[in-house]
């Protein structure tokens, strides 16, 4: 399968973000459709994975905010709000409430906070590099384009989800890793319990035929003897003969 090229991926990223942003604030009125269309749009999945996202609350929105939030939305696409599409209305509910039960738990929401902070390092650093090269190209002068305030915002926000994604990636491949092991590990015990099984099985016939081989053993000595002995019974010496003169 043919890569594709970075770049390639980042422009088709930004437009993709420019037009999820353009219909979030053409349906900034909450209604239950246009929320279960927000979240199992195209690509909700890669968007759905920032929890902040899925509540639409900023990421030092306090505990209380979020709550609100979700409890807000929970109601919205409850599938009994939505009986005219309530398996939709199921999955809406859920993402919603995965991304209340993360942030809800300060563990999570810590470690989902320090990915927001990571992205900003890294957008902050590749401003950076961008700046240099602007001025070893001698073009400082036109400034970097995230100077501005919403571009510069725009550039976290890209580099937040690619920072959720690869969270995810590591997770799934853990999880398949842990999952093989279990497996190989399982299948190694069902091996030694066969195995264990069989010897037990044997070490068992084996028991009950020893006696089997003594009693057979006892009863052949027993008929050798008797044999012996009929014999020896049935022995007649010769006579003997006349002395001759």
């Amino acid at each position: 399968m043919t890569s594709i090229p970075s770049s390639t991926k980042d422009v088709s990223f930004d437009e993709f973000y420019t037009e999820v942003k353009e219909i979030e604030k053409r349906d900034s009125v909450l209604t239950p459709k246009q929320q279960i269309e927000r979240l199992l749009r195209p690509g909700s999945t890669y968007f759905n994975l920032n929890p902040f996202e899925v509540l639409q609350v900023e990421c030092d929105a306090t505990l209380d905010e979020i709550k609100r939030k979700y409890r807000r939305l929970s109601i919205l696409v409850h599938p009994d709000k939505n009986m005219d599409d309530s398996e939709r209305a199921q999955q809406a509910f859920e993402i919603v409430n995965r991304s209340w039960k993360i942030l809800e738990n300060e563990e999570t929401r810590k470690k989902c906070l320090d990915v927001y902070q990571e992205a900003k390092e890294r957008t902050d650093h590749m401003i950076e590099q961008k700046r240099k090269k602007f001025k070893k190209e001698g073009r400082l002068g036109e400034g970097i384009p995230e100077d501005d305030p919403i571009k510069y915002r725009h550039a976290v926000y890209v580099m937040t989800m690619k920072l959720f994604a690869d969270m995810e990636r590591k997770r799934q491949h853990l999880e398949t890793r842990d999952m093989e092991e279990r497996k190989r590990k399982r299948e190694a015990e069902i091996e030694q319990e066969e195995q264990m099984s069989l010897e037990k099985e044997w070490a068992k016939n084996f028991e009950e035929s020893r006696q089997n081989r003594v009693d057979s053993w006892k009863n052949f000595q027993s008929g050798s003897k008797e044999k012996k002995k009929k014999k020896i019974m049935g022995f007649k010496p010769p006579k003997p003969k006349p002395e001759s003169r």
